[in-house]
């Protein structure tokens, strides 16, 4: 009783403190590494007082902690006070306690932080985060660095190519990383506690993938110039959705009253979509929302949207295929839609130069929209719940998009950044959909501040309750409305998918089935090398067995070449010879 009561006064004290200070002071003052305070544009307000240094703290974390802490208006040490005085026991032993406070600071951080708009536009920002996860990895004072960082941070020079070929400025920007800073690199680990603490950042299912895909030509180290692109990136993604909508097109789509649009493409006149129904075929422009795919036929001027529906049961197929003109199957760019309200497939081409990166793309966000409405229809979902996981969804599509557009990246179905997705290429995926469903079902839809907030500081072991936390990160990018996130604009912090000191268990099964996956691939390799021993064995006993043959024939071969005159000469002798006495 007395941990609650410390955690609702922190809290007060946290939203009291933060509400006196203005949005500019907190954008341009919190994050700030001069440690300076915005006495003058903060409109009268004083800064938390002078902090001093955590002894038991590296450099760098001591640093973030600072910055956290004018975030949240209070001090290091009544910060480090409720840390002691709400946390379990099991976090807060020796050996974990440093990185334990370090998580503390940056998750309550964080949560007041992502609820100021433009948060991914701010530098600062950016940059407090990466370097949250740098102090992860030397939290405390005597914490050794993990790995050879300075072996991990050299960067290879050898190009590597997907068949769509790597952004130039991608490679040269890991290279430049190299050069200005070789030793500032981010693990996986370190990128795993801290970026899903921020929903739109990373998800917690995918966050590997995603630090796989961000490294996967920097020797596995992540170097801020790369997640700094990254997060702009996907800040210009999410932007662009509530801005290209208009009254207009909306109306012109007959949409749902909460109908999301996730992506349009067919805009650009050289980069047409072609639907092809039997021999005909029509450029025009696609959309895709969170219910449906949209084709409008035309260009610059459509005609009525055509509606394929994702969201129902009719035994939707979306697969992989080739078209070409009058129905010849001569281009594998297609898009295969069929269902039971059609009379026949529909193919949705994307016509390119070179590779089939476009019809990939669009075949992964539409597969994933229909396996989330699929996986919210198995486990008999409520609407708030519904929302939820279709947010998840539409957030992976978010980084998917950004990823592709910043560095040009094509990603296996292993790798995927798309959560529902992950779990159908993934053998036993099942166990993370059962995972997702049963922590779902925990979600509080009627939760207020006073419940968010009491949530969110209470230990570790008693959270109970789960918050919308993709639904309201939507809610904040202007994307759904206040009303559809069931939010009345005053929360303020969520618990998010991170637990100070705890990994979640949806990361945990991905971890194990991760690992199995790649026990049964060696298993899998190992049978087939064993395949090819075997038949390079038999292919060694039939050759013994026809030797004999063999050399006759070779015998057969010198004679008729004539190298040697005299034999062949005998040889045909000897054969007229039988020929003639038959």
């Amino acid at each position: 009783m007395a941990i609650s009561n410390q955690s609702k006064k922190m809290e007060s004290e946290i939203v009291e403190n933060v509400q006196k200070n203005d949005n500019l002071w907190l954008l341009k003052s919190i994050f700030s590494l001069s440690g300076k305070s915005g006495g003058a544009d903060g409109g009268g307000a004083a800064p938390p007082k002078q902090n001093q240094l955590i002894p038991f703290l590296s450099p760098i974390a001591n640093s973030v902690v600072v910055r956290c802490t004018k975030i949240l208006g209070i001090s290091s040490e009544e910060l480090q006070h409720h840390f002691d005085g709400e946390l379990p026991d099991n976090v807060k032993q020796p050996p974990l306690y440093a990185r334990s406070f370090l998580e503390f600071c940056s998750y309550k951080a964080l949560d007041m932080a992502i609820t100021r708009p433009n948060y991914l536009n701010d530098k600062e920002f950016r940059r407090l985060t990466f370097d949250m996860m740098l102090a992860w990895e030397v939290p405390g004072i005597d914490t050794k660095p993990q790995g050879d960082l300075q072996e991990a941070a050299s960067c290879s020079n050898q190009e590597v190519e997907d068949e769509d070929g790597w952004s130039l400025f991608y490679s040269n920007s890991t290279k430049m990383a190299v050069q200005v800073d070789d030793k500032k690199t981010v693990g996986l680990e370190a990128f795993a506690r801290i970026a899903p603490a921020c929903p739109v950042i990373a998800d917690i299912i995918t966050v590997h993938n995603l630090y796989d895909v961000l490294t996967s030509s920097s020797s596995s180290r992540l170097h801020f110039l790369i997640y700094d692109k990254y997060l702009r990136s996907l800040e210009k993604v999410t932007k662009s959705v509530p801005t290209v909508v208009g009254p207009q097109f909306i109306s012109q789509l007959s949409l749902a009253e909460d109908e999301i649009i996730i992506d349009i493409d067919g805009v650009v006149p050289t980069q047409p979509v072609l639907q092809h129904i039997g021999m005909s075929a029509w450029p025009g422009r696609l959309t895709l929302t969170k219910y449906a795919i949209y084709f409008e036929s035309g260009v610059g001027i459509y005609d009525k949207a055509v509606r394929y529906d994702l969201a129902t049961d009719m035994k939707q197929v979306i697969k992989p295929e080739l078209t070409g003109p009058l129905g010849a199957r001569l281009f594998d760019k297609a898009v295969m839609y069929k269902s039971a309200s059609i009379a026949e497939p529909v193919y949705l081409e994307f016509p390119e130069f070179k590779g089939c990166s476009r019809r990939d793309y669009w075949l992964d966000i539409c597969l994933e929209i229909m396996r989330a409405h699929k996986f919210t229809r198995k486990y008999n979902m409520k609407e708030t719940q519904q929302c939820e996981a279709l947010a998840r969804a539409i957030l992976g599509i978010f980084r998917y998009r950004a990823v592709k557009e910043a560095f040009r990246i094509s990603t296996s179905n292993y790798k995927t950044l798309l959560c529902f997705n992950l779990a159908e290429s993934l053998p036993g995926g099942d166990m993370i959909m059962e995972t997702l469903s049963s922590r779902l079902a925990l979600i509080n839809v009627n939760a207020g501040l006073d419940d968010v907030l009491s949530n969110l500081s209470s230990s570790n072991a008693k959270r109970q309750q789960i918050f919308p936390v993709a639904l309201y990160t939507l809610w904040r990018l202007g994307i759904v409305s206040s009303k559809k996130a069931n939010t009345n604009g005053e929360a303020t912090c969520l618990g998010g998918d991170v637990y100070v000191g705890e990994p979640n268990p949806l990361e945990t099964v991905v971890k194990q089935l991760k690992l199995n996956t790649g026990r049964a691939e060696a298993a899998q390799a190992t049978v087939d090398q064993v395949k090819v021993e075997g038949i390079d064995t038999n292919l060694t006993v039939m050759k013994e067995l026809l030797f004999p043959l063999i050399q006759t024939y070779n015998r057969l071969q010198r004679l008729a070449s004539w190298k040697d005159p005299y034999k062949s000469m005998m040889f045909m002798l000897l054969f007229s010879y039988i020929i003639l006495r038959s």
